[in-house]
């Protein structure tokens, strides 16, 4: 493809004679040539986004697939650590008796209950004054005297821990060595006394929260020595209150057994006048405490108003019968026969008015039919009749019923009266009856707790549960240990992997470069595939990159209010972020599409485009801003339709002048008419003034940013240069994007997608 040679001069010129070239972003007029570049509109200036509030489930979850490796290794550390640490731990069993203690005081007469108030004032006091009791110096002293744990030898054994071991290690000499000859009393002492000592720091006493139980439980390397202390600490502190308790039980029964001797003489007379009076007075006392004639009262009464409800409802019903002549009751309307009856006669009612048109009303066929109506209006006036008549007999029966009723009520009425007046001595008798059985049975329930108190010699202090010989030890826990350990690992493994990526300050996703730099993302390129180059995936129009270029390229479509921009500035903060990779498939993807693409290699620092395309550089961008070629002799066809190049041509010295002499934007402005996008592969903006001069020519700027490359501040501060230069950024496309190592695929898994069945209907749709 070629361009027409045009006047050195093309444009027109200002009264200063500088020249006014046509505007290449495609904005109609022209703008005025100034020192190294040309004036454009003022553009937004760039800020980025502020961080989203919100918890961002998925960027926390890319960064822990991210660091996996270190999150597994961290893990894995720490349960290695802890299977070690428990493997070197002496293991120590635990065994629990639990004991129930009661208050001290007793009620013996009190009907409310044997046990004492638990809200007096001073029961806080007494639990624990017996937790005291139990952790007391004394009491381990007796435990000790009454199980002999002096001379055992299970318990006084010395278990040699960690720390010991090292000790002895350190200091050459053991620590259990005897020390020198000493007096026999003097010695036991001191054996007792640190019998006691080893003891009470194995001893846990733990009250249950909200009861009365109480936890007494013992440690030890010897399962058997920690069951035979925590019993025999449950026996020794019962057997201290035995003794107090046997005197006031034995009073109490003997009281108790007086007094219900007393009351069951009384309850035996009282009862016995009731069933005589009763019998005397002809009273039949019903279960539920109501007599005979008060339960006949309430029958008849319910049935009463049972029937005057229905013969209201039989009457209302009658009355609007007989104010009724036609079908307005609804009994009538809901006869099947009256239905059927109004249903033959409608259908015969029009065939007679259909037949009226063809015959005279006098034709027999006409008179039959007549006849037939008549039948039906008598048949439907005799059913109503009888309805009628069958509203009223029930009507009646109704009423019938009601007046027995009725006379039936008056009669149990007078019987009721006179039975209440019989039984008002009989309801003196049975109070009695009752208050006597009351007494007696509670005095008996009484006597009942009271044996049962002293049969265990009335103690305020019982075993609940004996200790048990334990199985596992309490400590350490190999499980336990070990689920701790991996808690911890994956805690440490968390926060490293947390640490470490708040320290990377790179964009690692899209929504990095939303959130940060307030950019829009027009495309997400994948890294390619292990073991493939980016010109072999995009040789496979169905590989993830091929699928990516072409969402750049419908992105870019709506990147201007024009859609496509007519010229395009692809750059970068720094080298290597994949600029010209970026560059020239999009050239490709657009091209292939039947767009007219040029592709400029504007990097005269660093030119790269004509050796990725194995194409010559003898001629190209320099020579024509130089002015020894015209645009026609340094542009090159390529092997794809409708895709021609321009390289950088000679690398000169001094590039930013080149860059911004009136012969750029000239250019851009005779090519933007030439071809529908001309895309210039810039250089890196940092450290480089060509990037922002390029920028405030061209109609958009696209920005490249590398994935877990790129540091933010590099990125921010290459585009406030060329936001100063009026860059039109459009926006940004992140590069050498990793799927795996990002943690989930953020919808980029583009070659799951058919080619020919998907992006050939897509080729079609834009040619169209």
């Amino acid at each position: 493809m070629s361009m027409d040679q045009g006047p050195q001069h093309p444009f027109p010129v200002d009264m200063e004679g500088r020249a006014m070239v046509p505007d290449p972003r495609g904005n109609t007029g022209y703008v005025e040539q100034y020192r190294g570049g040309y004036g454009y509109p003022n553009y937004p200036v760039f800020d980025a986004k502020p961080e989203d509030a919100g918890f961002d489930f998925y960027k926390y979850l890319r960064i822990l697939m991210k660091y996996r490796w270190l999150i597994a290794a961290s893990l894995f550390s720490c349960i290695g650590i802890a299977i070690v640490v428990t493997l070197l731990m002496v293991p120590i069993y635990r065994s629990t008796t639990s004991i129930q203690i009661d208050r001290e005081a007793m009620s013996i007469v009190k009907v409310d209950g044997l046990q004492p108030d638990e809200g007096q004032v001073g029961a806080l006091e007494f639990y624990q004054t017996q937790y005291e009791l139990l952790s007391s110096r004394s009491l381990a002293e007796r435990v000790v005297s009454t199980i002999g744990l002096v001379e055992d030898k299970d318990f006084n054994v010395e278990t040699p821990s960690l720390i010991n071991t090292i000790k002895e290690f350190v200091l050459g000499t053991s620590t259990t060595e005897a020390s020198a000859d000493i007096d026999p009393a003097t010695e036991q002492s001191a054996k007792l006394r640190k019998v006691v000592d080893r003891m009470t720091k194995t001893l846990v006493v733990a009250p249950v929260r909200g009861s009365k139980i109480v936890k007494v439980s013992i440690d030890h390397p010897n399962p058997k020595v920690a069951q035979r202390i925590a019993n025999g600490y449950a026996e020794v502190f019962i057997a201290d209150n035995l003794d107090r308790r046997f005197d006031a039980t034995a009073y109490a029964r003997k009281f108790l057994e007086d007094r219900l001797a007393q009351l069951k003489q009384k309850l035996e007379v009282s009862e016995r006048d009731l069933v005589k009076y009763a019998e005397a007075q002809g009273i039949i006392q019903l279960d539920n405490n109501k007599n005979l004639s008060a339960s006949d009262l309430e029958a008849i009464n319910l049935k009463l108003s049972e029937a005057r409800g229905e013969r209201v409802k039989r009457e209302l019903l009658w009355k609007q019968a007989q104010a009724t002549d036609g079908l307005g009751l609804k009994e009538i309307l809901d006869s099947e026969a009256v239905q059927e009856n109004r249903k033959l006669r409608t259908q015969l009612a029009a065939e007679y008015q259909q037949k009226l048109a063809i015959y005279k009303p006098a034709f027999p066929e006409m008179a039959q039919l007549r006849n037939q109506i008549k039948e039906l209006d008598l048949q439907v006036r005799s059913e109503v009749s009888s309805i009628k008549q069958s509203i009223e007999a029930g009507y009646l029966a109704a009423k019938e019923e009601e007046e027995t009723l009725q006379s039936q009520l008056d009669v149990s009425k007078t019987d009721v009266v006179d039975q209440r007046n019989r039984s008002i001595e009989y309801n003196i008798l049975q109070r009695e009856v009752d208050t006597n059985r009351t007494l007696y049975d509670g005095l008996l329930q009484r006597y009942k707790e009271i044996g049962v108190a002293g049969g265990i010699g009335t103690n305020n202090i019982s075993i609940v549960d004996k200790a048990a010989l334990p199985q596992f030890p309490r400590f350490p826990r190999p499980l336990l240990n070990v689920g701790l350990a991996a808690i911890a690992g994956l805690l440490l493994g968390c926060i490293a992997a947390l640490g470490l990526d708040y320290l990377d300050d790179s964009f690692k996703t899209p929504e990095d470069i939303e959130r940060e730099l307030g950019l829009s993302v027009l495309g997400v390129v994948p890294k390619p595939e292990h073991g493939n180059t980016v010109e072999e995936e995009m040789a496979d129009p169905r590989s993830s990159i091929s699928e990516a270029m072409r969402s750049l390229r419908t992105a870019l479509q709506f990147s201007t209010s024009e859609g496509l921009p007519r010229t395009l500035l692809v750059t970068s903060s720094k080298p290597s972020e994949g600029k010209t990779t970026n560059s020239i498939h999009l050239a490709y993807t657009l091209a292939r599409v039947g767009q007219n693409v040029l592709l400029i290699d504007g990097d005269l620092r660093n030119a790269s485009i004509h050796r990725r395309m194995k194409i010559s550089n003898e001629f190209g961008l320099t020579n024509y801003l130089a002015g020894s070629k015209r645009p026609e002799e340094v542009v090159q066809a390529t092997d794809t339709e409708r895709l021609v190049i321009m390289t950088s041509g000679p690398l000169p010295p001094n590039p930013v002048e080149l860059l911004a002499s009136p012969k750029l934007p000239a250019l851009l402005a005779m090519a933007a008419e030439s071809f529908d996008i001309v895309i210039i592969d810039g250089p890196p903006v940092m450290g480089l003034a060509d990037s922002p001069v390029m920028g405030s020519i061209v109609q958009a700027t696209m920005v490249v940013v590398a994935a877990n490359e790129t540091r933010r501040n590099t990125v921010r501060v290459a585009l406030k240069r060329l936001q100063v230069g009026r860059a039109n950024i459009i926006g940004a496309v992140l590069s050498k994007f990793d799927v795996v190592q990002s943690g989930y695929g953020y919808g980029y898994g583009y070659g799951d997608y058919s080619y020919h069945s998907y992006g050939q209907k897509e080729l079609q749709d834009l040619r169209t």
